[in-house]
């Protein structure tokens, strides 16, 4: 039992020197952070903090306050928007239009007039003229009836992506777009172009942007070949169309 006790006593004396050893170790070290480290940073409602005044001027993000933040290399930061820059704008237009008419006119006139007296001239003065034959009489009746009845539905809907470089920034910043597209399918062809100004905060991370953010908007589509020919009508037709002449 004396050599228990002895040995017990033995290994709690040497973990109490190590422990000390340890304490006065790391009293040493922060000693040297501090004195190496210079001014203290205290908590926002302390008053020991003195901030980096590089701190202060930029304010607190992730590159002055993160042990983890690593900087992205150079290929895969996004590149500031420049003129001729490309961005992909996406295009997703639908409409509908809905207008009904009704009109319905009703107009009836009689007109009765009737010739009573009437003058000559005899011998420089002013005569009545007698009608042996009886007061000439005009009579008549008008009726008219129209009725219009009109129902219009359009529906339009428009969807695509396409590229579209800037072509000039505006003082405060807007940017011009433009962007023109040509595909062609042996005798087929389809060009479509568009314009417009767009805010900087409107793209997004991946050069996108809507349709929707951009002032201005203009898309012209245009088909060439054997399907647009089938369904497109004539020079008569569209004249027709136009003025209604009957």
């Amino acid at each position: 039992m004396a050599i228990r006790f002895y040995c017990n006593r033995e290994y709690t004396m040497k973990q109490k020197k190590w422990f000390l050893n340890f304490s006065v170790r790391g009293t040493l070290l922060l000693a040297i952070l501090m004195l190496t480290r210079g001014k203290l940073l205290g908590q926002d409602g302390s008053l020991f903090l003195n901030p980096n005044q590089s701190m202060q001027s930029r304010g607190l993000n992730l590159e002055n306050s993160s042990f983890l933040y690593r900087k992205l290399p150079p290929e895969a930061r996004p590149r500031e928007l420049q003129v001729n820059s490309i961005i992909t704008v996406v295009v997703d237009f639908n409409s509908r239009f809905l207008s009904e008419g009704d009109a319905e006119s009703r107009k009836t006139a009689n007109l009765t007039a009737v010739l009573a007296d009437w003058i000559k001239l005899e011998g420089g003065s002013i005569k009545p003229a007698p009608q042996s034959d009886g007061d000439p009489t005009i009579s008549g009746i008008l009726n008219s009836q129209s009725r219009a009845e009109s129902d219009v539905v359009l529906r339009d809907s428009l969807s695509f992506r396409m590229a579209a470089k800037i072509v000039d920034i505006r003082p405060n910043g807007d940017l011009v777009i433009e962007g023109h597209q040509t595909i062609r399918s042996n005798e087929e062809q389809w060009r479509i172009s568009l314009t417009g100004v767009v805010q900087r905060e409107a793209i997004q991370a991946n050069r996108t942007v809507s349709s929707e953010a951009i002032y201005d908007f203009f898309v012209d589509k245009e088909e060439i070949g054997q399907v647009r020919d089938g369904y497109a009508r004539g020079w008569l037709a569209r004249w027709y169309g136009r003025f209604k002449p009957f």
